[in-house]
């Protein structure tokens, strides 16, 4: 079969249960693709085939003798972030560009526990640091909808592998933005759980109290498929929760968007930089949404201008700390012949490293430091519980809250956006992380280059369920999630 890369989640799930086609024939496909077209999109780092073909037959066999789960055989690209044991995990770095992992991630191990194949692992902005996947040690990512243009990040190795077929859902991970703006730049779905749904073992942190992995897909039914397998307590992750998990899949009609409250935060709505073309699609989305039975509420988020100021001192602060391992001797990258302890520090960290790495490792040690902690690092703190109050307040009126997932579409690869502009760019996604809130981004059309735009939702804690229910109705009121770029419309 030529087309097996166009079937949905579920689609993939019920041909492999029905034996319309094998695990094998199925990777193979993919590894076909990848084989063919990835040497345009560069979205792997590493492809897995032999394992992969191993994993495919174990799937198999499971579904021959009746102990297969939902998604048994079904392939997934996994961000590489994850640690996966045997196979190098990178995070985008030359700092661990020989690392291997001597064991999985909680998240990699509950995918191989359900069944799923893993095809290989995708670039990343290196440690997760970046809006394009252009600052990764193995070079950028395209977009598949124009490969002149980059997928976003940190997860853009993620949204352009699925983006192009080259693998049927991928995970990512998002610390300010980097599941969904990423999916919006690319035309896909990507879900950000709230923080502690998602087990944090084994993914290499950026901003530990930030961090959450999550879904990237075609649709908001694919993503739920995933959270099926990926949610819940772990007990190897002390911020992970303890609460029950729904079934994500079960649950997908079980809002009902009639009645459904949105809130139109006026502020989001004003910024300087909105494109005029992503303004439009966002609005034409929420009046399908108003047409389905859905109010519109206009809403105050007070305290919008503080987002990136305090995002951009919470997060470097956290990566100094968390980066600090990364000194040249237990494992990673080491500088050649150091002459003392100092120089090998230093040469192994400067030589590992890479600029916007060094970047906000420099502004996150000097947030830290004795005489500015507690101008600058406790403020911030303090202006982070602020964030969270002004959306708990929100939610008192509406049920979720709308916004655009990015004020743009892709930039160009190559557009040498200075520091600050990059950092503007994550506006409308940052605030989500400080205040530890779900998120979802879902595809509602087109800009006059034909670049995707993405709408994204906020729901309140633990409303996961309901921000993927809304997104499922109004994706089968609409198709944009199924519009593919001509580069996954190709036949390996």
């Amino acid at each position: 079969m030529t087309d097996l890369h166009r079937l949905s989640i579920r689609e993939l799930s019920e041909g492999l249960a029905g034996a319309k086609f094998s695990s094998r024939e199925l990777t193979e496909h993919y590894l076909k693709r990848i084989a063919k077209l990835d040497t345009q999109v560069k979205s792997y780092v590493t492809v897995t085939a032999e394992q992969a073909l191993v994993q495919a037959d174990a799937a198999d066999a499971a579904i021959k003798a009746g102990t297969a789960t939902a998604l048994t055989g079904v392939p997934i690209a996994h961000k590489d972030i994850f640690c996966t044991q045997g196979i190098k995990t990178t995070a985008g770095s030359k700092m661990l560009d020989n690392f291997i992992s001597p064991y999985d991630a909680t998240v990699v191990a509950k995918g191989k526990a359900a069944g799923l194949v893993t095809l290989g692992k995708v670039n990343m902005d290196e440690f997760a640091m970046g809006s394009t996947s252009e600052n990764s040690f193995y070079g950028a990512t395209a977009n598949p909808w124009n490969l002149g243009h980059v997928p976003g990040g940190s997860s853009g190795g993620s949204a352009a592998a699925v983006a192009a077929d080259l693998a049927p859902f991928a995970t990512g991970t998002d610390t300010g933005g980097s599941i969904r703006q990423p999916a919006s730049f690319c035309g896909l779905t990507g879900l950000k759980p709230s923080y502690g749904r998602v087990s944090r073992f084994g993914m290499i942190a950026y901003a530990s109290s930030l961090d959450q992995g999550g879904p990237m897909a075609r649709s908001a039914e694919d993503c739920a498929y995933l959270m099926n397998v990926i949610a819940g307590h772990d007990a190897k992750d002390s911020t992970s929760i303890e609460k029950d998990v729904d079934d994500y899949v079960a649950n997908l009609n079980g809002t009902s968007v009639k009645g459904l409250r949105i809130g139109i935060p006026k502020q989001y709505f004003n910024v300087a930089g909105l494109d005029a073309d992503v303004k439009a699609r966002v609005e034409e989305s929420l009046k399908k949404l108003e047409d389905m039975g859905a109010t519109l509420v206009e809403i105050d988020l007070n305290m919008t201008e503080a987002y990136v100021p305090t995002y951009y001192l919470i997060a470097p602060a956290e990566a100094s700390s968390n980066l600090s391992r990364y000194d040249g001797v237990r494992y990673g990258y080491r500088a050649e012949n150091p002459v003392d302890l100092m120089d090998l520090y230093k040469r192994s960290r400067s030589e590992g490293f890479g600029a916007e790495v060094q970047r906000r490792i420099l502004i996150g040690t000097y947030a830290l430091s004795a005489g500015y902690y507690d101008a600058y690092y406790v403020k911030a703190q303090k202006v982070r519980r602020l964030i969270q109050q002004d959306f708990l307040k929100a939610f008192e009126s509406v049920d979720v809250i709308a916004a655009p997932a990015a004020p743009t579409t892709a930039y160009k690869i190559g557009a040498n956006l200075s520091p600050v502009e990059m950092y503007l760019g994550d506006i409308y996604t940052i605030a989500v992380n400080l205040a530890g809130l779900p998120a979802i981004n879902a595809p509602v059309g087109f800009d006059k280059d034909n670049l995707p735009v993405g709408l994204q939702l906020i729901g309140n804690y633990w409303s996961e369920s309901q921000l993927l229910s809304v997104v499922h109705q109004y994706q089968q009121a609409t198709d944009w999630h199924t519009k593919r770029a001509a580069i996954a419309e190709e036949n390996a």
